[in-house]
C-alpha cells in the first residue's frame, strides 16, 4: 500500500470535512427554513431551547476527545482510555437525566414528555461516545460521512414521524433527534467494528499515563465550555446594552454566520490536525509537523482574505439578498468580524499544537484569556462608541491575543525540543 504522510492525511481529511460540512449546512438549513414556514414560532422555540440545554450539558464529554486521540497515540492504551471514557459519560448522561431534565420540565416549565426528553439524553450520548471513539482511532472517513449523515436521518426521520406515524410536529421534531442520533451512533459503531474490536469493558488500571489522561480530559472538557461561553458571552453583552432590533441582527444574521464559517472552516482543523500532529510528535516527524503549519497557514490567509475583501466590498448586498430588509444593519458587524476570522483559523492550529505536546491546561489558560480580554476591551471600546459593533470587537480581539499567547507558548514548546527537554 502506498505511503501517505501526515500532511497528505491532512488535507484529504480537510477537504472532504469542507464538502462534507457543507452538505450538512445545507441540509440543516433548508430543513429550518421550510419548518418556519409551517411550524409554530413557539413550538420551534420550545424545541431549539430543549436540545440547546441538553447539548450543552453534554457536550463537555467532547473535551475528552482530544485527550483520548493525544493520550491513545502515546499510549496505545485503547482499553484503559474507552473505560475511563465511558464510565464518566455514564456518570454525566445520569448527571443530566437526574439534574438537568427536573430543570427543563419543573423550572423552566417547557412542555415536553418524559419520554422524548429521556430519548434524546440517552441517545445524544450514544452519539458522543462513538463519535469519540471515531477521533481517537483517526477514521476520518467515517467521521465525514456522519457530518452529512445525521442532518438527512433527521430530516427522513422528522417525515416518519410527521406523515408515517401521524405524530404532531414538535413531537416529531423530538422523536426524530432521538432517531437521528441512534442511527449515526449505530452506523460509526457498525463501520468501526469492522476495523477495531470493541474494547472489553472491564476495571480501569490506573497508572501515571492513565492519571494524566484523567488531568487532561477534565481539563480539555473545562476549555469546550470556555469555547462555547465566548459566544454565549457575546450574545449576553449584546442582550443587555443594545436593542431588541440590534440583538436581532447579531442573533439572525451574524451568529449563523460565524457559525457557519466556524463548521466549514475551524472545526475541520480541530478534528484532523490534531491527531495527525499527535502522531508526528510522537514519533518526533516535526518536519511533517512543520508542513502542516505551512499548508494550513497559507489556507488560512487564502480564506480569510477572500472573506474578508468580500464584506468589504458586498457585505450590504449579500445580507440584503439574503435576508428581510430589516437585517440591513447586520452588514458592517460582519464586515468587522471578517477582520479577525484570520485568527480562528490560525487559533486552530496553534491550540491543537499545544495540545499534541501534552499542554492542556496552557491551552485552557489561552481560552480562558480570550474571554477575559473579550469583556475588558468590550468596555474599553465602549468608551468610544454605542454602536453593536463594539461587541464583534471585543470578540475579535479576543480571537486576536489567544492567537498571540499560544505563539508565544508555541515558541517556548519548540524551545524546550531544541534544548532536549522531555513534555509534562
Amino acid at each position: 500500500m502506498e505511503h501517505t504522510t501526515s500532511l497528505q492525511r491532512v488535507k484529504q481529511a480537510i477537504i472532504a470535512g469542507f464538502w462534507a460540512s457543507l452538505a450538512s449546512i445545507s441540509v440543516g438549513f433548508l430543513f429550518k427554513l421550510w419548518l418556519a414556514q409551517w411550524v409554530a414560532k413557539a413550538d420551534l422555540a420550545l424545541y431549539h431551547t430543549v436540545i440547546d440545554i441538553i447539548s450543552l450539558s453534554l457536550i463537555l464529554m467532547t473535551g475528552f476527545r482530544s485527550s483520548m486521540v493525544v493520550t491513545y497515540s502515546q499510549t496505545k492504551q485503547d482499553v484503559d482510555i474507552t473505560n475511563i471514557f465511558r464510565y464518566s459519560l455514564i456518570a454525566m448522561v445520569l448527571l443530566t437525566w437526574g439534574l438537568v431534565l427536573p430543570y427543563i420540565k419543573h423550572k423552566l416549565h417547557l412542555n415536553v414528555e418524559y419520554f422524548q426528553l429521556v430519548g434524546i439524553v440517552l441517545s445524544m450520548g450514544f452519539k458522543v461516545y462513538f463519535t469519540n471513539q471515531i477521533a481517537m482511532y483517526r477514521l476520518y472517513a467515517i467521521s465525514n460521512r456522519v457530518t452529512w449523515l445525521e442532518p438527512l436521518a433527521q430530516v427522513t426521520s422528522f417525515f416518519l414521524c410527521f406523515y408515517g406515524l401521524k405524530q404532531t410536529a414538535i413531537a416529531s421534531l423530538f422523536y426524530s433527534m432521538t432517531l437521528s442520533s441512534l442511527i449515526v451512533a449505530l452506523y460509526m459503531y457498525l463501520k468501526r467494528r469492522k476495523d477495531i474490536a470493541t474494547p472489553p469493558l472491564s476495571a480501569v488500571h490506573f497508572d501515571t499515563g492513565l492519571r494524566s489522561f484523567m488531568k487532561k480530559s477534565l481539563t480539555a472538557s473545562m476549555e469546550a465550555g470556555a469555547s462555547i461561553l465566548m459566544i454565549y458571552i457575546t450574545v449576553l453583552l449584546t442582550i443587555t446594552y443594545f436593542s431588541i432590533d440590534e440583538l436581532g441582527d447579531f442573533q439572525v444574521v451574524v451568529r449563523p454566520m460565524i457559525t457557519y464559517l466556524t463548521l466549514l472552516f475551524v472545526f475541520p482543523i480541530y478534528r484532523f490536525v490534531l491527531p495527525e500532529v499527535a502522531v508526528c510528535v510522537r514519533e518526533k516527524r516535526f518536519d511533517e509537523v512543520q508542513q502542516i503549519k505551512s499548508w494550513l497557514t497559507k489556507v488560512s490567509l487564502w480564506i480569510s482574505g477572500v472573506f474578508f475583501v468580500a464584506m468589504i466590498f458586498a457585505s450590504k448586498p449579500l445580507v440584503a439578498w439574503l435576508f428581510p430588509e430589516q437585517y440591513i444593519k447586520a452588514a458592517p458587524v460582519l464586515m468587522h468580524f471578517s477582520m479577525f476570522f484570520i485568527f480562528m483559523m490560525l487559533n486552530g492550529y496553534q491550540l491543537a499544537y499545544i495540545k499534541a505536546h501534552g499542554y492542556f491546561t496552557q491551552s485552557l489558560l489561552i481560552r480562558l484569556a480570550g474571554i477575559a480580554v473579550l469583556v475588558g476591551t468590550f468596555y474599553a471600546y465602549r468608551l468610544y462608541t454605542e454602536n453593536v459593533v463594539a461587541v464583534i470587537l471585543a470578540l475579535g480581539t479576543g480571537y486576536l491575543m489567544m492567537y498571540l499567547i499560544s505563539k508565544l507558548v508555541e515558541r517556548r514548546i519548540q524551545q524546550s525540543l531544541n534544548n532536549g527537554q522531555t513534555q509534562p
